[in-house]
């Protein structure tokens, strides 16, 4: 089935066309400048237009831009009658009857009539177009443009090399993510290339599945071990969507590909994954929730996580429920101050069988290495056992968490290993800690590419300031840099306090995206 759409930023409004004979009709209220079936248009002083339209048939070339130009007093017959014009010369017939029914169009509020050729024309019995999209314009200073050139049609697909770069899921992630909420049909190859052992592992066929099923797409090559799928998004939808990796697949993984697709949703979502809270190559959940949460929170949105069960390596079987309302847009960050730090605090847990001496072992081990370096603040860890009817299996590990004055937030954290003495794992965290305090940043190191997605998409400029710029960060910004068109700099910060540093201000000129249904 043929069909044309035209993917922007901002929301569209679609009519479907019946392949018979009828009209198709729809109504809009007059909220932004101009309307259009286009991808680009240029305005020359008041009320003088030039659309670039696309009207697409199986039978013609791909796409026939016309241009046309009028004055909006007249614009209702004018507009019709040259652009049929444009369409006969582009196709040597006249595929659609156009109706106007304002005279107030482009920029108010009215309606369009596109009818099918009558039967027993050239045309009769053939589907010219499935569906039709109008695009809000974006009005400027004797300009105006839409959010995005148009960036897929039936029969293109983006074409992303899973190999390149990190070479792990955080490719996967990303451009998944992106191809659901822009719209973009989606072929990835190599998938994991870079890995010991390349393909889709379960949490990234969960995470998959998961974005499929929230916006009713179609995911094609989806099994353990492949390195190649395809990936046709539709609309988002909320709802409660369920992804389970029945292993000890990182439950903050699946959420990273989730959420950012559900904030544009139509309605609240409710996400339910399973697999394991506390895992390593992955943010631990408690990272998650006193780390991610608070900071990615600022770009406007809100959202909730019930910690059901904790599970570990190497048989997961945690649960958390995160509910997540959807927004109009993003809102920019600004993260450039770092203040002083205030609090350190943190907990070490352990679950199963363990005892809760090795918590209190994790504990004092970390605060002796902190105080090394930072005298004059109390460094409160508490150690945890886990409730057996809250955690499934047998796990240890640790997170410290500093808090500076003007809300900055970094962390280190380890995971208990057997055969891994306690006190080397409380170490190893309070030394990580104390690595991402010396850059003199604003974000640690496991923080920095997972704000980057957000940033693309927020309206506005955003900035963080970052220690060494890691290899999964310079991913993340690629992929959101050629999927999503955001524009990125990355530069050595010049304030005086980090000549000596190596520490970098990451700027975005996000893409504004703006959900349809709010």
């Amino acid at each position: 089935m043929f069909h044309h759409t035209i993917q922007t930023h901002f929301p569209v409004f679609e009519v479907p066309v019946d392949a018979g004979e009828g009209s198709a009709t729809h109504d809009w209220e007059n909220k932004i400048p101009a309307w259009g079936i286009t991808e680009e248009c240029t305005c020359w002083g008041k009320g003088f237009w030039n659309l670039k339209v696309l009207l697409c048939h199986p039978l013609w070339p791909a796409q026939f831009p016309a241009s046309l130009g009028t004055q909006s007093h007249n614009a209702p017959r004018s507009l019709s009658e040259r652009w049929v014009e444009r369409m006969r010369t582009a196709a040597g017939r006249v595929p659609w009857g156009i109706r106007f029914h304002s005279n107030s169009f482009p920029g108010g509020a009215g309606s369009f009539s596109f009818r099918r050729a009558r039967p027993g024309s050239a045309l009769s019995g053939l589907r010219a177009c499935r569906r039709l999209v109008f695009c809000p314009l974006q009005q400027g200073r004797g300009r105006c443009r839409p959010g995005s050139e148009a960036l897929a049609m039936e029969g293109q697909r983006v074409e992303v090399d899973g190999g390149i770069m990190e070479g792990g899921g955080q490719i996967l992630r990303v451009s998944t993510a992106l191809s659901c909420l822009l719209g973009l049909p989606l072929r990835v190859q190599k998938i994991r290339a870079g890995r010991s052992t390349p393909g889709l592992r379960p949490q990234h066929l969960s995470g998959l599945e998961m974005v499929r099923d929230l916006c009713g797409g179609h995911l094609e090559g989806a099994e353990i071990g492949s390195t190649e799928i395809t990936f046709t998004p539709e609309k988002i939808r909320g709802g409660v969507h369920t992804a389970d990796t029945k292993t000890a697949g990182s439950v903050c993984l699946l959420m990273q590909v989730s959420m950012p697709c559900v904030l544009f949703a139509a309605s609240p979502s409710e996400l339910r994954l399973k697999g394991g809270t506390n895992a390593e190559m992955a943010p631990q959940i408690d990272y998650t929730m006193m780390v991610f949460k608070p900071i990615a929170e600022k770009f406007g949105f809100t959202f909730n996580c019930d910690i059901k069960t904790r599970g570990y390596y190497p048989k997961g079987g945690g649960e958390v429920i995160v509910r997540v309302s959807p927004v109009k847009r993003l809102d920019p960050i600004n993260l450039t101050d770092r203040g002083s730090v205030t609090k350190i605090y943190g907990r070490a847990f352990v679950a199963g069988v363990l005892p809760l001496k090795v918590a209190k072992d994790m504990a004092a081990a970390a605060v002796r290495c902190i105080r090394k370096e930072i005298r004059d603040l109390y460094v409160s860890i508490q150690p945890v056992q886990e409730a057996r009817d809250q955690a499934f299996g047998n796990g240890s590990g640790i997170i410290i968490v500093a808090e500076t004055s003007t809300g900055c937030l970094f962390a280190g954290s380890s995971l208990g290993k057997r055969g891994v003495n306690a006190d080397k794992v409380g170490i190893e965290a309070a030394e990580m800690l104390l690595a991402n305090l010396r850059h003199g940043g604003t974000v640690d190191e496991y923080l920095q590419d997972q704000l980057i997605i957000f940033m693309a998409l927020a309206n506005g400029i955003s900035r963080i300031k970052t220690g060494p710029v890691t290899l999964h960060t310079q991913t993340a910004i690629h992929f959101a840099e050629q999927l999503a068109k955001a524009k990125f700099t990355v530069k050595k910060s010049e304030e005086e306090e980090d000549a000596t540093k190596d520490t970098y201000i990451i700027e975005c000129e996000g893409i504004g995206m703006a959900n349809p249904h709010l």
